[in-house]
């Protein structure tokens, strides 16, 4: 390929490749040419232009196919009007010529077509230039045409509108001739020829005047004759040239108009023609579904369906299409006209129908004309006022509008379609505008209370009510609980008074049954409480016996059975909701009481024709609407509750959709949904996916679909609408009926036996056999939508289908339907094939199924069976993928790519191409060996199908899109194979890209989506892009969907580029226009409108870019797909880019919001602004564009709408967030001005801030609530991001105090009286954030905030929020709890201002001449300002505080302690959420106050002061639960009631907060528990039961595990610190007590943790519970702390520096641990102590690193101090000693060697072993063991020297004077344990020596048998212990053990006889262990860790 990519053609290269190559070669040097021509040096180009032009000229004669012709003809064009242009004439007469000549044959035929093409891209690039040669060019033109087959007509067709657009005005004299020549051609029988006249006449009345004048009536009978059988591109293009037309009649273009004296056509005029054009086909209006299927009715249907479109085009090209083209104010003005239609409409129904004198006798007909009048408006207000949403609320103020009473009055309408309508507009009014909803239902209900005597009363306000309760779950506020009661009284009522009067009978059981079917829809919430009532309504409905049903039988005249079927149908209905809307509340005991009533129905069914025999045929409705909603019910239970009828069932079912009972030939609606979405192309049923949609239902064949009217069935009046569908449209009941079996079979088929699978499947076929003609058809249809639906049911049940019989029948059911002449049966064989395969699963039945196809295939010519089986391989693949049918897949792609190149058929191509896209899709990797066969035979269609075959391109381009997916990342390659498959996938890429279908082109757009993917490098974005912004304004809804799709992918790898490309598109546009300002107009290349960038549509993007395009496409798209893709794509451009180009995104959102503040730039019409916003074709006119140049084109059309503004606040908050992630300067005001000196082109967020308050502003004060809520929410993140950004001019102050009004401002209409919950809620949310930030420095700012706040509070005070009567209950929760939260956060912010200002010194007060720096005392607030604003309300607030705790708590416990302060038992589960939002604050604030007045306050105080500031008395009870009057309880009993509800709700939060949860709930939590053990009371109370501590330990330490963060971690420790000091606390006030007890007495209790023994339990331990988290904190923090850690591999030993926050955190814990021991009994001291002096010495030891600024770190003052401590509860000797020995291992060995130091310190451990304290004894032995064990030798020597030897004489004096306590035999131990060091420590020569003195002390110590047994405990330890030590020290030293042994027989003898008595009393128990050891996280033994 890269052969071809030279100047001139490379004509070696192209003879040396292969003849099938070279087609592809050529079109590849074009592609180049195409590209190169444009940027060439002029030079070159006419240097090599001679030959260039041979060559081009050459080609034209090689027959090229379509896209080559266009791109050789282009080149050629664009060769001439860059280089010379003296031969041009030449080859036009070359042109020409091979145009005259007579050869007709279909080798010429590529040849002539290419001769036209040139002609016609001359004209369109040089224009005037070859004005002199035009006149023969058309003659020859038009001459050819007469004789031209199709393909010839449409090219000489297109040429000629390239002509007439080149030449403009200049043609005029050609314009008749074409004129005459082309109409005729309106009605050829080919498609693509008629769709290319429409266009070609289309460019001719820019100039020809008389085709809307003189021509104008004719134009619109050739346009409607045009019309009929036509197909969707035709009405397309008719439709557009006829609406232009009649606009352009209407008002004409300013410049023909001078030139012409012209009459211009009136408006009756015009609208008069094109109605005569709608009402030709006859004068009904919808047709119903019945009509619809029969033959003869369509013939019109088409033509009606097209002028639909074409009064679109009218309205649009005249500006003001209602729904898209009109802003907000016009849309409000138009709802208002719309209004005054129906409002006379209604009074000339009024005037008929109160006309009883009878003169009026058309006056019925009227009425039933009117309906649809009124059907239309009211949709039409309906979803004008729904797309408007809360700014539709003017209509609702204005009175003068009336719009309620208006639409109410057609309540009263007498058809019942427009009393829904009237229904459903009251919905959507009351979706808008959620205030209203509450008001209409109590409206509705008091006037069905009023008028329940009218028939039409009862019947139009119900259906109100119930559209109102439907549209209740639009609204997430929700409606009062009451209403629910009201509405089931109503109802109730209804029925109950249904029998009384024949005349309303039937009325109000419906209407009742309607109602409580709504009501269903509120949800299990409301619908709990009225469950036993319904359940008895529904059961009263029905007989309840068989002998009851059939007396029933022989009862009653039709009348009643009418009512009685309506009844019951109502009944089923009512229960299908509840099934559908409350499957919670479906519990077994309730199915069993709703089959009751089920079963009887299904009994009832088959005595139903005998009932419609008896009483008449027009029962038969009613009865048909039971069966429906019983299918519909059972369809939504589980099967197995209904085993039992499967059979009766079954037989209904299958009697159902087979037309048994039906003399009517009615098709359900379903086959489309559950033929596979992919087959849209064979099925054309992508149509549903084009802005046509609407009225294109009406032609679709086999579906009622486009008759679907609300009067089809109520219901659906309060059910959820179908996603994309604006009104609902249930289908016809017949239709409906179908539909509904066709479901509940596939529901019911996989439950049903083997047996009755095949006697139905037998049945069908018998069925099909019975049947003839269009009902064959019909019961076909029906059949396989029920086996597609069961196959469906089998596939999700993962059952099978069943055994060989039951398959065998099946498949030949399918296999007969494969070769059925309607494809869409064809279609659905495929598909049920497919699924077949999925469901039996085996080879051999897939083998089976394959084979019959290929030998069909093989053998078959006709089109109908190759087509259909063609289908069958591809949908055999597709369900058993690519290994399930691997081994057929050589013979599938054979089979399939011979059929593709069959030319005579382009069906055949289309099936087979699209079964071959499915078989690549579902093969996989399987398919990599024939990529290249399939890819060659894709390009070779691609350059040969004539483009008029637009399915045959589309499925081209699925299989291209298939291919890439297939060969995937290989793509990126470089191999010689992968570079030619991706540069052929490029070249076919390209070639779709130019189809003139608008699906081709999506389909180029995905595949080069796909190819992005893989290969991003080889995509070329500079051509994509802009060519992907053309397309954004296509008038076609696929094209953009597939254009914004490719750009949300590309934006998120490269978004700068894409936004370049795009401005690129702009900037091309600009230069042309400016160029083409002032250049003559017979300069070439002026005119052209050709070149992609140039077209029209390129004006579109302007200086905002492409992001301002998107912009602006989301006020005029309603695709839901396509804008959720916009809003991905501008999101990815934000991420990326926004923070480079801050100015420019801020920009926009403020454009963009600034519609908000003034609406009334949506100007009146004018002419062809809009242009640019309309959803035009890349190949329309620019009739529109005459006045582009002189008006500003960056002001968009249509005013951004709410839903736009609301995405640009969301925007712009995200912008905030972008910048703080990107850098400081963002929120630092010096630093951002120095770097805007520094560099102009820096752009930093802070410079912007008075755009983001005024933006925010802007939201926050808008009428939308919507955009309300994110402006509110952008507020509090300016304020949270900006609050501390200090003013650098004005030190002291920040830079947000200049905006307090702005923020005041924008805070208070969300105060105001009409404000919803939600947005009180946001806003209370704010103020507390604006107030707690500490900016307002003014008095008087802060005072306004704050009385917002006093408001709201008064509110809640009067118990009811300011929704109380719209909303549900929650929402006022919501509001309540929203305030109270933000007080709360007020009053900690004020406590907190307030601590601060009592810690720091008092200032001086100033000296008035001192005036240097006056500003900054002025304006700053006193500290305690703001906590004097909080206190007045301290006493009510801290009542409600803990109101609403108690209710938080009570919602956490089972329900039925569900009663509170705030909430309402119904709405337990919505308000759960608002309390979860609000708790912890409140928690804070409630911890604080107690702590503030010290648990001091009752309630009975609270409740006096709240009388003494004549507060109104408050409704809240605060101890509902417990029923207790406030003052019956004591205070200490309020008090202990208030610490269990404090510390319940933090320990059950603190158990496991959520991951979702926010950390400020976490802080504000730990916190609250901080303060609140601030005060003396909880001290004590949590230090009583000492379980409650421990158990906070360990909820803590839980919490430590799961939150990481330091902030959390610090307060954990400050949490842990309180709970220890209060057990301090405790603990000494005890001691106290007793020592002052007990003076006198000898002995006294032990007091502290470990007793005597000084063990501590686990669990039960404060003391083990605060190590165990502490020491989690330190291994967290300093992991070499724990050995497991530091001894696993994967632990590095570096030292590293602890951060700031870690040292903080260490420090805060040692200082804990040094706590400790005081809790402790001198036992339980020795337990803990090692371990503590061993973390706090390691820690100083890791932790002592000199500082750069010499500081001394935390951590190390507080192991200071700790020891200090550590020693303190001991004499002061051994304090001393401590810090000897740490200064000692710590200090360096210059200071050690001082020998004063030496003597000093050598003194002092003397006087501790000589001391009589054994306590003082074993803590000096701890310190000496780790003095002796210092690693430095120079230390520890002189220490042994001088020291051991007291010790050794110490230890010998015991023998005599045996331990008697624990303590002294403490000290022994600890004694022997450091001459055991000194054994080790010694050189192995002195080994014998050392033993000399240890061993024989330790036989000392040993008793002998007679005196053992009087010894005391302690003695028998000692004896224990040093029996222990020996039997150690022998193995350890065997050699010297053994000569001391030998040296001293005495000794041996006396060890000998210990150990015998030893072995003889092994019962004993183990001997204990030296010392104690802590098992927390590392276990520590001191004998360890020194060394």
């Amino acid at each position: 390929m890269e052969l071809a990519h030279s100047l001139l053609l490379n004509e070696e290269a192209l003879a040396q490749i292969t003849e099938a190559k070279r087609p592809v070669f050529i079109f590849e040097w074009l592609r180049f040419l195409d590209k190169v021509l444009v940027a060439a040096n002029k030079t070159d180009v006419k240097e090599k232009q001679k030959k260039l032009v041979e060559q081009l000229t050459g080609l034209i004669s090689s027959s090229p196919g379509p896209p080559t012709r266009k791109l050789l003809a282009k080149n050629l064009a664009a060769l001439y009007s860059i280089g010379d242009t003296f031969t041009v004439f030449q080859t036009l007469d070359k042109c020409n010529d091979i145009i005259r000549n007579k050869d007709d044959t279909a080798a010429y035929l590529p040849t002539k077509l290419a001769a036209v093409a040139c002609v016609g891209a001359f004209y369109e690039k040089m224009g005037r230039m070859l004005g002199s040669a035009f006149p023969e060019t058309v003659n020859n033109l038009l001459k050819s045409l007469k004789s031209a087959e199709s393909q010839g007509r449409s090219e000489i067709l297109m040429s000629l509108q390239k002509v007439l657009n080149g030449l403009g005005g200049a043609a005029a004299s050609c314009h008749r001739d074409i004129y005459k020549n082309a109409r005729s051609l309106l009605t050829d029988r080919s498609m693509a020829v008629r769709c290319a006249v429409a266009k070609c006449l289309l460019e001719l009345q820019n100039e020809a005047v008389f085709m809307w004048t003189a021509e104008l009536e004719n134009i619109a009978t050739l346009c409607f004759k045009a019309l009929e059988n036509s197909n969707y591109g035709v009405r397309v293009a008719v439709s557009k040239l006829l609406g232009t037309v009649m606009a352009t009649a209407l008002m004409p273009k300013q410049a023909t108009v001078m030139r012409q004296n012209v009459k211009r056509a009136t408006f009756d005029e015009v609208l008069e023609l094109m109605a005569t054009g709608f009402l030709r086909g006859g004068s009904g209006f919808l047709k119903s579904g019945g009509e619809m299927l029969k033959v003869g009715g369509s013939v019109n249907r088409e033509v009606r369906v097209g002028v639909t479109q074409a009064y679109v085009v009218f309205v649009t090209t005249l500006g003001a299409t209602v729904g898209s083209l009109l802003g907000e104010k016009a849309q409000i003005a138009a709802a208002k006209e719309i209004c005054q239609a129906i409002g006379k409409q209604m009074k000339a129904v009024e005037a008929v129908v109160n006309d009883t004198s009878g003169e009026n006798k058309s006056g019925a007909a009227d009425i039933a004309a009117s309906q649809h009048v009124m059907v239309c408006a009211l949709q039409e207000l309906g979803s004008l006022v729904q797309s408007l949403n809360a700014t539709a609320s003017p209509l609702i103020q204005e009175a003068s509008i009336g719009l309620l009473e208006t639409v109410t009055s057609v309540l009263l309408h007498p058809s019942m379609a427009a009393r829904l309508a009237a229904a459903w507009c009251l919905r959507c009014v009351a979706v808008a505008l959620p205030f209203q909803l509450a008001p209409f239902l109590d409206r509705c209900a008091e006037r069905l209370n009023n008028l329940k005597t009218s028939p039409e009363a009862v019947s139009g306000y119900s259906f109100a009510m119930a559209a109102l309760l439907g549209g209740v779950h639009q609204c997430p506020l929700g409606i009062p609980h009451a209403k629910g009661k009201m509405v089931v009284s109503i109802a109730e009522d209804l029925l109950r008074t249904a029998a009384q009067n024949s005349r309303l009978s039937l009325q109000r059981t419906q209407a009742g049954w309607l109602l409580l079917g709504a009501l269903m829809t509120l949800g299990p919430s409301v619908v709990r409480y009225h469950l036993p009532k319904m359940l008895l309504l529904w059961r009263n409905v029905f007989p309840r016996s068989l002998k009851e049903l059939e007396a029933e039988k022989a009862r009653g005249d039709s009348f009643t059975w009418q009512v009685t079927l309506e009844g019951r149908a109502g009944a089923l209905c009512a229960m299908r909701s509840f099934v559908a809307h409350c499957p919670e509340l479906l519990t077994e005991d309730v199915i069993r009481k709703l089959m009751t009533p089920i079963e009887c129905a299904m009994t009832m069914m088959s005595h139903i024709p005998s009932v419609i025999k008896a009483h008449g045929a027009h029962l038969k409705a009613s009865a048909a609407m039971v069966r429906l909603r019983l299918y519909d019910i059972l369809a939504l239970l589980p099967p197995k509750t209904y085993e039992g009828s499967f059979n009766a069932l079954l037989r209904e079912l299958v009697a159902e959709f087979t037309l048994t009972d039906n003399s009517a030939n009615t098709t359900t609606s379903l086959l489309r949904s559950l033929c596979h979405y992919d087959d849209s192309v064979l099925l054309g049923s992508w149509l549903q996916e084009t802005d046509h949609k609407s009225i294109e239902d009406q032609l679709q064949p086999n579906s009622a679909s486009g008759s679907g009217a609300l009067e089809h069935d109520p219901s659906s009046i309060y059910l959820r609408i179908p996603a994309g569908e604006a009104v609902p449209g249930p289908l016809p009941l017949g239709v409906s009926v179908i539909d509904a079996s066709v479901a509940l079979f596939g529901v019911v088929f996989p439950h049903v036996s083997f047996k009755h699978r095949l006697q139905m499947l037998d049945h069908f076929a018998e069925c099909v056999k019975q049947a003839k003609g269009v009902r064959q058809q019909a019961v076909q249809l029906n059949i396989f939508t029920a086996v597609l639906s069961a196959l469906k049911g089998l596939a999700e049940n993962k059952s099978t289908l069943g055994p060989e019989e039951v398959r065998k029948s099946a498949l030949t059911l399918v296999m007969g339907a494969l070769d059925n002449p309607n494809p869409i049966l064809r279609c659905a064989a495929g598909e049920a094939l497919g699924r077949m395969a999925q469901v039996v699963g085996e080879a051999t039945f897939i083998a089976r199924m394959a084979q019959y196809s290929f030998d069909k295939l093989k053998s078959a010519r006709d089109v109908v069976s190759r087509t259909g089986h063609s289908l069958a391989l591809g949908c055999l693949h597709r369900y058993v993928g690519g290994i399930g049918s691997g081994q057929h897949l050589k013979t599938s792609v054979s089979i399939l790519l011979a059929l593709a190149q069959d030319g005579t058929s382009s069906e055949v191509q289309t099936w087979s191409l699209h079964s071959l896209a499915l078989i690549v899709d579902s093969s996989g990797p399987m398919y990599r060996g024939y990529v290249e066969p399939t890819l060659s035979l894709v390009l070779t269609l691609l350059l040969t199908v004539p483009p008029s075959h637009t399915e045959v391109h589309q499925c081209l381009g699925r299989c291209l899109g298939a291919i890439i997916t297939t060969v995937g990342p290989e793509l990126q390659g470089n191999g010689a194979t992968i570079s030619t498959i991706r540069s052929s996938c490029l070249v076919g890429c390209a070639i779709t890209q130019d189809h003139s279908d608008s699906l081709v082109q999506a389909a180029a757009i995905s595949c080069l989506q796909q190819l992005h993917m893989f290969a991003p490098r080889h995509v070329n974005l500079s051509s994509l892009v802009p060519s992907l912004c053309v397309h954004l304004c296509s008038s076609h809804l696929l094209l953009r969907r597939a254009a914004v799709a490719c750009l949300r992918q590309l934006a998120q790898r490269e978004a700068a580029e894409v936004c370049e490309y795009a401005m690129s598109l702009a900037k091309n546009a600009g230069d042309k226009e400016s160029s083409g300002a002032n250049v003559s107009p017979f300069a070439p290349g002026v005119s052209s409108r050709s070149d992609v960038h140039c077209r029209h549509q390129g004006v579109n993007i302007t200086e905002t870019g492409l992001e301002g395009l998107l912009f602006g496409m989301l006020d005029r798209e309603t695709d839901r797909k396509l804008c959720s893709d916009i809003h991905d794509t501008l999101g990815h451009m934000l991420s990326s880019l926004a923070v480079e180009k801050l100015s420019h995104w801020l920009m926009l959102c403020k454009d963009v919001l600034a519609a908000s503040s003034d609406m009334s730039t949506a100007t009146p019409l004018s002419s062809g602004k809009d242009e640019e916003f309309e959803k035009k074709d890349e190949m329309d006119d620019d009739t529109m564009f005459t006045t582009l140049g002189e008006e500003d084109k960056s002001k968009p059309f249509v005013a951004p709408r709410w839903a736009t503004r609301v995405f640009a606040a969301d925007c712009l908050c995200r912008i905030i967030n972008l910048c703080e992630n990107a850098d400081q300067a963002h929120f630092d005001l010096a630093m951002a001005r120095s770097a805007k000196l520094r560099n102009p082109t820096n752009d930093l967020l802070v410079l912007h801030l008075s755009d983001l308050i005024r933006m925010a502003f802007m939201a926050a004060t808008d009428h939308s609530n919507q955009l309300r809520m994110a402006g509110l929410q952008a507020l509090e993140d300016i304020i949270k991001k900006f609050a501390s950004v200090p003013e650098p001019e004005f030190p002291g102050h920040v830079i947000l105090e200049q905006y307090q009004a702005n923020v005041g401002a924008a805070l208070r209409p969300a105060f105001s009286q009409d404000t919803p919950s939600d947005i009180i809620a946001k806003a209370c949310q704010v103020c507390s954030t604006w107030i707690g930030s500490g900016v307002v420095s003014d008095l008087n700012d802060l005072r306004r905030v704050h009385n917002l706040l006093v408001s709201s509070l008064d509110k809640v005070q009067a118990g009811k929020g300011s929704s109380s009567q719209l909303y549900r209950e929650s929402a006022t929760t919501m509001e309540k709890l929203a305030v109270l939260k933000a007080w709360a956060e007020v009053y900690v912010v004020a406590m907190n201002i307030k601590k601060e200002a009592e810690s720091k010194p008092k200032r001086a007060i100033k000296n008035t001449d001192d005036d240097d720096d006056d500003y900054s005392t002025i304006d700053e607030l006193p500290p305690d300002s703001l906590i004097t604003l909080v206190q007045p309300e301290l006493p009510t607030l801290s009542r409600l505080w803990l109101a609403a705790l108690k209710d938080y708590a009570l919602l956490t416990l089972p329900a039925e302690f569900a009663s509170g302060a705030f909430y309402t038992p119904e709405t337990i589960d919505t308000a759960r959420l608002h309390y979860r939002n609000s708790w912890a604050p409140v928690l804070h604030a409630v911890a604080l106050w107690l702590n503030s007045t010290g648990f001091t306050c009752s309630e009975s105080a609270e409740a006096a002061a709240i009388s003494g500031l004549q507060k109104r008395s408050t409704p809240i009870n605060l101890n509902q639960a417990s029923g207790a009057t406030p003052s019956s309880k004591s205070l200490p009993e309020i008090n202990k009631d208030r610490m269990h509800l404090i510390l319940g709700v933090s320990i059950q939060f603190l158990c496991s907060p959520r991951p979702e949860e926010p950390v400020e709930h976490v802080t504000a939590c730990l916190q609250a528990l901080h303060t609140l053990l601030d005060s003396p009371y909880a001290r004590i109370h949590i230090a009583e039961d000492q379980l409650i501590g421990v158990e906070l330990l360990s909820v803590l330490h839980r919490l430590l595990l799961t939150w990481n963060p330091p902030s959390v971690q610090l307060l954990v420790t400050g949490v842990v610190q309180q709970i220890v000091r209060a057990a301090q606390d405790y603990l000494q006030e005890k001691r106290n007590t007793l020592n002052e007890d007990d003076m006198e007495k000898e002995s006294c209790p032990v007091l502290g943790e470990g007793g005597d023994s000084g063990g501590l339990i686990p669990g039960k331990s404060l003391v083990f519970a605060t190590m165990e988290l502490l020491m989690f904190i330190l291994v967290r923090h300093m992991p070499h702390l724990s050995t497991k850690m530091s001894d696993s591999p994967s632990h590095v030993a570096t030292k590293t520096r602890l951060s700031e926050e870690s040292a903080r955190l260490v420090a805060a814990t040692v200082t804990i641990l040094s706590d400790l021991p005081s809790l402790c009994s001198p036992a339980g001291c020795m337990t803990i102590l090692p371990t503590i002096l061993f973390l706090i010495a390691r820690i100083l030891k890791d932790t002592a690193i000199k500082s750069a600024d010499n500081q001394v770190p935390p951590p190390v003052s507080a192991a200071l101090q700790g020891i200090k401590k550590d020693s303190m509860p001991m004499p002061d000797e051994v304090s001393m000693l401590t810090a000897i020995a740490l200064f000692l291992w710590s200090a360096g060995s210059e200071i050690i060697g001082v020998q004063s130091l030496q003597n000093g310190c050598m003194n002092r451990f003397k006087n501790a072993l000589n001391s009589c304290d054994p306590w003082v004894q074993a803590k000096c032995y701890q310190l000496l063991l780790s003095v002796f064990q210092h690693s430095n030798r120079a230390l520890s020597t002189p220490y042994i020297h001088s020291l051991a030897p007291i010790v050794v004489e110490k230890l010998k004096a015991v023998e005599r004077n045996r331990p008697a306590s624990n303590t002294e035999l403490l000290a022994v131990q600890e004694g022997i344990k450091v001459l055991e060091t000194l054994v080790a420590l010694g050189e192995e020569h002195n080994r014998v020596q050392l033993l000399a003195l240890l061993v024989p002390t330790l036989i000392s110590y040993l008793l002998d048998e007679n005196s053992f047994a009087s010894a005391s405990t302690a003695s028998k330890d000692l004896h224990e212990f040093a029996l222990q030590n020996l039997m150690h020290i022998g193995p350890l030293y065997p050699h010297a053990f053994k000569t001391v042994m030998g040296a001293a027989p005495e000794l041996k003898v006396r060890l000998e006889t210990a150990v015998r008595a030893s072995q003889a009393s092994k019962a004993k128990a183990a001997a204990r262990q030296p010392a104690p050891a802590v098992h927390s996280a590392p276990t520590i033994k001191l004998k360890t860790s020194f060394l």
